[in-house]
């Protein structure tokens, strides 16, 4: 299956299951000062949630943009170095609205990945929230994994791993994740033993976390008290990239056909060839690569470049992948040129990069050359200061780093 393949075949397994398709919200988010960013497929139902608002449909699929940058979810750092983060990405997820909860969820995820997209039972297994002094351990989600899984699949984490929450505030509760394990395709020892490839212990390389059910029973104060929702609800996410690459078979998200035409791209541009390790013309591929989704969605989105906030995100992250464009030796603007590939790609399902290519590719261009100037004009200014410090004490005063 292809990338779009798996994201049409998710969207419409749920719409058979009366779940209505709802289209994905902007990155940036609608009257919510709490996000910078939207950073997962809950976002634009928030409020649905909290019961301040009401919709005509109580179950929900999406395929929702979401950027991972800042605050707490912030995977920046991770790009480039890891073959599974990313900046920006597809969240795949469905959702109830008071209408089911854990009976229905589970057994939706299990039949999906086993009986729709094939994927081998005994490659996958789940985790629980263990429970802790405020919430205690999820003893029905336990009961309803037992019926698909053997208990030693089941694993049990504490609140850093199963419990989720949006933010510091908002709703939040219990959840459980999906891995699948490759087990001896990547080394897992107890396998090689003869054992069963499982849990924690496997290698970690030998696993891919890729859903995420959460139980949405609580909305999250300021000083920490959890309060009841109006009525418990379903909220999951499961990222396409990560996703695509276990139905594909690979490792790297990067091997995926979610981004091998834009590193195609760029090898063709700086007359090399992603071979998918971690040697430095490698990791930059994949930064450009990833980098080049976040600044175009973000721009078919209305965000510019600038010196604050979203503006001041979006042109770090320009910036950084022009960096490496200049560390594959691609010294003239060439980022602009990519944004088509990824308007041919993504297109379809997101029509607002078809209708924003000419403004996307202007924009681009502009920032790449501002920053060329920026370079060309500092470089020997940077070289003049630390020529004289080098020669006098040793110090660079803070007034000049500043002006710098």
């Amino acid at each position: 299956m292809t990338a779009n393949e798996i994201r049409l075949s998710f969207l419409s397994y749920f719409e058979r299951n009366g779940h209505r398709i709802v289209a994905s919200s902007p990155l940036v988010p609608h009257d919510d000062p709490t996000l910078l960013f939207t950073n997962a497929g809950m976002n634009q139902f928030k409020d649905v949630f909290l019961g301040k608002e009401k919709r005509d449909y109580t179950r929900a699929t999406t395929a929702q943009k979401c950027m991972r940058v800042s605050g707490k979810h912030n995977d920046l750092d991770n790009v480039g170095p890891s073959f599974r983060h990313h900046t920006f990405f597809e969240m795949l997820g469905n959702f109830s609205f008071g209408d089911y909860f854990k009976r229905e969820a589970i057994p939706f995820a299990w039949k999906l990945l086993t009986e729709e997209w094939k994927l081998q039972p005994d490659r996958l297994w789940a985790t629980i929230f263990n429970g802790d002094a405020a919430v205690p351990r999820d003893d029905e989600a336990c009961d309803i994994w037992r019926k698909f899984l053997p208990v030693e699949r089941i694993g049990e984490l504490g609140a850093a791993d199963n419990f989720w929450q949006m933010g510091d505030t908002g709703p939040c509760g219990r959840c459980s994740e999906i891995y699948y394990f490759r087990g001896s395709e990547v080394g897992c020892n107890e396998e090689a033993a003869g054992g069963v490839c499982r849990g924690s212990s496997a290698a970690a390389t030998a696993s891919s976390k890729i859903w995420n059910n959460v139980f949405m029973e609580f909305d999250r104060q300021a000083n920490g008290t959890l309060n009841p929702l109006p009525a418990p609800s379903i909220d999951t996410g499961m990222g396409l990239e990560r996703v695509t690459a276990v139905i594909q078979g690979h490792l790297s998200n990067y091997d995926t056909d979610l981004f091998t035409p834009l590193l195609r791209a760029i090898g063709e541009r700086a007359g090399t060839t992603h071979r998918g390790t971690m040697e430095p013309p490698d990791v930059s591929m994949r930064v450009v690569a990833d980098h080049m989704r976040a600044m175009t969605f973000l721009i078919a989105d209305g965000v510019v470049p600038s010196n604050e906030m979203r503006g001041h995100v979006l042109r770090k992250i320009m910036r950084r992948a022009m960096r490496h464009g200049q560390r594959l030796g691609v010294l003239e603007p060439f980022l602009h040129t990519l944004v088509d590939v990824i308007v041919r790609e993504f297109g379809d399902a997101y029509p607002e990069l078809k209708a924003g290519r000419s403004a996307i590719v202007q924009v681009v261009r502009s920032e790449e050359e501002r920053f060329d100037a920026v370079l060309t004009d500092g470089l020997p200014k940077l070289e003049d200061v630390l020529d004289k410090a080098a020669a006098g004490n040793k110090v660079v005063s803070g007034d000049v780093a500043f002006r710098l």
